[in-house]
């Protein structure tokens, strides 16, 4: 009776430990593609990635660049990747289009761009431009936010030569093949320039009349927020985590990211990641947004004639995940 007893008990363990398992969630495999080749802005995903937080979760995530990095939104939008890194903008850029992306965390909370010119050359604001070159990446939103500096400090725009020069910011300054250019990051480039001999003067968009906005933010789209909040929520449970690690200690997040990505410049992020920590920190809590800054912006992307159509502010962004993992903590 004893041994028919214990075999019973065997039995209805194993019974236990297989529902068990069955209950465990799976590993599930998650794509996340950046906005650029890996930065310090990125370090808090590499250490969610390398601390293992996003396996406690549940999640194999791949990190990569894409071959083409303006193409984050549409991917993301069309569920070939489940999540992306990409700018406030562009995120209402491509819901005037009807890609139906939302930015679940602002990663950076003001503007990074700016305008940069070397120190020696004497221009310091805006409205010294005036009869000037301005190199830009050919992205349209340059023009406008470029614009409105120059009339905000009283200069008349019209005077100002706009040069395309692509993304060869630093080069065409450096060869003064302009006089200053837009769409530089004044926690990079400026850096860079800084480094090679190059002092600059940089002027940040959002201090010349330009609304304040999220640089960058990190997006998913609308079918993933409503099938699967919980893979939402386990992602971006995970990479607080890293980012709170990341913020305590720069110069561990640098080696970090060194180390997932060797052709990192070391000397260049140790000191940008001190410029940019502020702005990941900068809010109640890592990655709130609110409805104002959306709306103001929105307003004055409509009125530089840059939204092809009517955006809804409000639906472009979500706090959901953000205020429930506040309350975990």
């Amino acid at each position: 009776m004893r041994a028919v007893g214990l075999l019973v008990m065997l039995v209805l363990l194993a019974v236990g430990v297989l529902a068990g398992c069955q209950r465990s969630p799976q590993t599930v495999k998650v794509s996340v593609a950046l906005d650029w080749y890996p930065w310090s802005n990125h370090a808090g995903l590499f250490i969610a990635q390398e601390k293992g937080y996003f396996r406690e979760e549940g999640l194999e995530v791949h990190l990569y660049t894409p071959a083409d990095p303006s193409t984050v939104l549409q991917t993301v939008g069309a569920g070939k990747d489940d999540f992306g890194i990409s700018y406030q903008p562009d995120v209402l850029l491509a819901r005037a289009q009807g890609v139906p992306v939302v930015s679940i965390a602002g990663m950076v909370q003001h503007p990074l761009n700016s305008v940069m010119a070397l120190r020696e050359s004497g221009i310091q604001r805006p409205r010294d431009l005036v009869g000037k070159k301005v190199g830009y990446p050919g992205i349209p939103l340059n023009v406008p936010l470029l614009k409105t500096m120059v009339e905000k400090d009283g200069g008349d725009f019209s005077k100002v030569e706009l040069v395309n020069i692509g993304f060869d910011l630093v080069p065409a300054l450096v060869g003064k093949k302009v006089d200053a250019v837009i769409g530089a990051y004044w926690v990079h480039e400026s850096i860079v320039l800084e480094q090679q001999g190059f002092p600059v003067n940089s002027m940040r968009v959002e201090q010349w009349g330009v609304p304040d906005f999220y640089e960058l933010v990190l997006v998913t789209n609308e079918k993933t927020l409503s099938e699967r909040p919980d893979l939402v929520k386990r992602f971006l449970r995970a990479t607080l985590k890293g980012y709170r690690v990341a913020s305590q200690d720069l110069e561990r997040a640098v080696d970090t990211l060194a180390r997932a990505s060797p052709q990192v410049d070391s000397k260049v992020e140790r000191e940008g990641i001190r410029l940019l920590a502020p702005l990941w920190q900068d809010a109640p809590t890592f990655g709130w947004q609110t409805a104002e800054r959306w709306e103001a912006f929105t307003a004055w992307m409509r009125n530089a004639g840059l939204l092809e159509r009517p955006v809804d502010a409000s639906k472009a962004f979500t706090n959901r995940f953000i205020e429930e993992l506040s309350r975990e903590r």
